[in-house]
């Protein structure tokens, strides 16, 4: 009985931030494509239960980043389970309620170099500044791993009676049989779920451009942006890419969709192809190494993380917060707003399945609608000149002559 409320006060003990998660177990890469990554227990050992669920996901072709995402949601999970000394297929929504309130009360160590108020907004992007805790998104996609995970082990008859991630019935009930031309119909959320909201892409106004760029102190930073603001590419697509996919005569780069994984051309612009020649001449480059690399130390690939630095560093000198995700928003906006692509080609630069997606780059942005309110606000109105009534037309223009008309009289 002492252990069972031990592990009662464990569970409130971590939805009140009151006990701290433990940081034991790791993810580590594993044998080959059909295991990419491994879950390891404090031990050291293999969990040999997310092992067999990441193999299954391998096999359905998820991509990698999705399997490695989805076995840090199970290391998010098996750590709560741990905490509360439970085993896995005894778990139930209590375990769910702690992995929730954690994630509510917990800093995000991600965080940390973030510059600025959390919860503010920052003056000169207009962008928010981000919490100091988890995302909706960190939470709603952990859930959804942790509830794929035993749905799998209950098609083998393994693993808990009830799934311990509860589901929403009137979301299936919304989605389940709904003809594409027909509108989306509401639904609740399912328990536990976060409220994830959608705001407008921002993109970077010329004048932060111009100064973030100019902070850059290398050809590899200049090229780098360059290639992101003319391709719109995403991160994990332009950092993908190898020497030999650049097409100079073309002014084009080769990279690998994101949702499709298919080779795809993105354009790129004559300046980005400048910086490019400038910062692959001022080294010897196969054509099968990564087109972007390390400066310092042996040559590696740039991972999204040093990438992400580059603009960090910027952002702190600058008094910023923009993101390189926001490299690409500047780009798709640019190319909204140039006059010359229409939607649908901006669609197809971008890699989007759906055009509703590229629609939300037609949105007008909030700076661009203060700065036209600011200019209607700073037009003189005055009142159109005016007589009483009751005066006739023929004495008005007796008096004041015969330029006034007579709606003015009886306006």
């Amino acid at each position: 009985m002492s252990e069972q409320w031990s592990d009662f006060d464990s569970r409130r003990g971590l939805r009140d931030g009151s006990v701290e998660l433990s940081r034991v177990g790791r993810v580590g890469q594993g044998p080959g494509p059909y295991e990419p990554y491994l879950l390891y227990d404090p031990n050291g050992e293999v969990v040999s239960e997310v092992s067999t669920w990441i193999r299954d996901l391998a096999v359905a072709d998820l991509s990698p980043r999705t399997m490695r995402s989805y076995c840090y949601a199970a290391l998010m999970w098996f750590r709560v389970l741990w905490t509360v000394h439970v085993s896995w297929d005894r778990a139930t929504e209590a375990e769910t309620a702690a992995l929730v309130g954690w994630f509510m009360v917990a800093p995000n160590p991600q965080r940390r170099r973030s510059s600025g108020l959390p919860g503010g907004v920052n003056i000169k992007t207009g962008k928010p500044h981000l919490n100091a805790g988890y995302g909706a998104a960190t939470v709603n996609l952990t859930l959804a791993a942790v509830r794929n995970f035993y749905e799998f082990h209950a098609r083998w008859s393994r693993g808990p009676v009830l799934n311990p991630v509860p589901a929403s019935a009137h979301r299936r009930k919304a989605l389940s049989h709904r003809s594409p031309l027909e509108m989306k119909q509401p639904f609740r959320r399912a328990p536990y779920r976060r409220r994830a909201s959608h705001a407008l892409p921002r993109s970077i106004p010329d004048g932060q451009w111009v100064e973030l760029f100019g902070s850059m102190t290398c050809d590899r930073d200049r090229a780098l942006l360059e290639c992101f603001v003319s391709s719109g590419a995403r991160a994990e697509e332009l950092l993908g890419a190898r020497t030999s996919d650049i097409d100079w005569a073309n002014q084009r780069l080769s990279v690998i969709s994101k949702g499709t994984r298919e080779r795809r051309w993105v354009p790129l612009s004559p300046e980005a192809m400048t910086w490019l020649g400038r910062y692959l001449g001022s080294s010897k480059v196969d054509p099968d190494d990564p087109l972007w690399r390390t400066l310092r130390g042996p040559q590696r690939p740039l991972s999204y993380s040093a990438a992400r630095r580059i603009v960090q560093r910027a952002n702190a000198a600058a008094e910023t917060n923009w993101t390189l995700h926001d490299l690409r928003h500047t780009a798709s906006i640019r190319m909204v707003n140039s006059g010359v692509l229409t939607l649908p080609e901006v669609q197809v630069v971008l890699g989007h399945a759906d055009l509703h997606t590229t629609s939300r780059y037609a949105v007008p942005r909030a700076e661009e609608v203060i700065a036209k309110m600011q200019e209607f606000h700073a037009r003189a109105h005055q009142p159109s000149p005016g007589y009483s009534p009751g005066y006739a037309a023929e004495d008005i223009n007796a008096v004041f002559g015969a330029r006034k008309r007579t709606d003015d009289v009886q306006g």
